[in-house]
């Protein structure tokens, strides 16, 4: 949520920054209903506040009527009565007040939250994904994705769905007769391994990056929701849980982020407590609204999945939460080359940030099997957010120097998500004869098997 107050200041930035991102929004109306608003609360104000001077003022009067005689007195009590009396009238109008606040307050709130992170400076502008900008790759030494996997590997690339298939890694017919579309079960060597990434990348943050684990619920609040700004926008995408037992609106996390930075709603931390360093290893779920048709054979676009995630919630200045960001992809990037998957950085364009992102960086994946003869795929993605989500949440830390309290800021990260993390693991970890070569760094995850099939 952006501060208000700046929004009245400068209109053209947050309108400017809607512009880069594709959303529309109508700063217009919210600046009329926020005046609105505002007027009805100072009236309410002057109100307490003269309800206030009349008590001291009858209190005063009591004093002076107990010494008071004749006329005084009379003109005392005519005071006195009139006094009494206008606490009646202040009642009416403090209703009336109440009213509009009630019917006001919740339209402006409603666009107030609409209103999404303007992108920083630095980031490109752009309308999709497809203007995003290559900052860098990587690759191990015996791959080179500008070579066909043929020429590097001496045969032809099988997909994951034929490996896994013929290994009896993964059934997506039962997966699908139990779930519907894009669904899958997982079997065998294949939920081995889907498991030893999982906890390769969660050993990872708690044993080399020092980060608290916390359990994330996947079943959340609505409030949740709307507090690490996944809603409004997005709701689409969110399954909706029927709970006919609660008055609680219940929904299903698509990520690990919406537990962890929630956890601290309504929070003040103490400052020397900062940054708060957060994993988990979560459960999934995502409708996948608006990607009809797309992926919908394999493990790359799911209804449910794991993911270790990772927060930071620290100090509200924009260097420490840079440093942050790019502290978040070295972490990928040690993971990645340690189980040795060539991929690259994006940095995202303004139209694909999202609404809350003042920045966002993907990294994608070789995946022999996607396109024609292999292309990069997203398999992570860093994101800086600065206090947008901290308003929302009403997450605050007091400051050491200054002692006030101050919106903190927040970054999130994929560490890795699994199964998708599988599709270039098995692709390019492939035999000829039809075995899959475990990497290195899981074979201690898969009771040292150096080999699946």
């Amino acid at each position: 949520m952006i501060d208000l107050k700046d929004l009245r200041d400068h209109p053209a930035k947050y309108q400017d920054g809607a512009a880069a991102k594709g959303v529309e929004i109508d700063i217009d109306s919210l600046l009329r209903l926020d005046e609105q608003v505002r007027a009805i609360m100072t009236e309410q104000q002057q109100l307490t506040a003269e309800k206030n001077q009349i008590g001291k003022q009858i209190g005063q009067l009591a004093g002076k009527l107990k010494k008071a005689e004749g006329q005084d007195k009379q003109s005392l009590q005519e005071q006195m009565q009139q006094l009494q009396q206008r606490p009646n009238q202040l009642k009416a109008r403090e209703q009336e007040l109440a009213d509009l606040l009630a019917d006001q307050l919740p339209k402006r709130d409603a666009l107030w939250v609409r209103i999404p992170q303007p992108p920083d400076s630095d980031v490109p502008r752009g309308a999709s994904a497809e203007d995003n900008v290559e900052l860098r790759r990587w690759n191990p030494g015996w791959f080179d994705p500008a070579q066909p996997f043929r020429q590097i590997k001496g045969f032809a690339a099988k997909s994951h769905i034929e490996l896994m298939e013929a290994l009896g890694m993964v059934d997506f017919e039962r997966g699908t007769k139990l779930s519907g579309s894009r669904s899958y079960v997982l079997k065998g060597d294949g939920f081995r391994l889907h498991q030893a990434v999982l906890r390769f990348a969660f050993d990872y943050m708690v044993n080399e990056e020092q980060y608290t684990p916390l359990t994330a619920p996947p079943l959340v609040r609505e409030h949740v929701l709307v507090g690490t700004a996944f809603f409004p926008h997005g709701k689409d995408d969110v399954y909706h849980i029927a709970n006919p037992t609660s008055d609680d609106q219940l929904y299903l996390t698509g990520t690990g982020e919406a537990g962890l930075m929630a956890y601290h709603g309504d929070e003040i931390l103490p400052g020397d407590s900062l940054p708060r360093c957060y994993t988990t290893v979560s459960t999934c779920f995502r409708r996948e609204a608006g990607s009809a048709g797309k992926d919908t054979a394999g493990l790359y676009r799911i209804h449910q999945f794991d993911k270790v995630e990772q927060v930071v919630i620290c100090r509200a200045d924009e260097t420490e939460s840079r440093a942050w960001h790019k502290k978040m992809l070295d972490t990928v990037e040690a993971l990645l080359q340690k189980l040795e998957l060539p991929y690259r950085l994006l940095q995202c364009c303004t139209g694909d940030l999202g609404p809350k992102n003042a920045d966002m960086i993907d990294i994608e994946c070789w995946m022999p099997s996607r396109g024609d003869g292999g292309e990069y795929g997203e398999t992570h993605s860093a994101s800086r957010l600065y206090d947008y989500q901290c308003r929302r949440l009403n997450l605050r830390y007091k400051d050491t120097e200054t002692g006030k309290n101050i919106f903190a800021h927040s970054l999130n990260n994929t560490v890795l998500a699994s199964p998708r993390i599988l599709i270039p693991l098995v692709e390019l970890y492939q035999n000829e004869d039809g075995t899959i070569t475990v990497p290195d760094a899981l074979r201690p995850y898969m009771n040292n098997q150096a080999r699946i099939g």
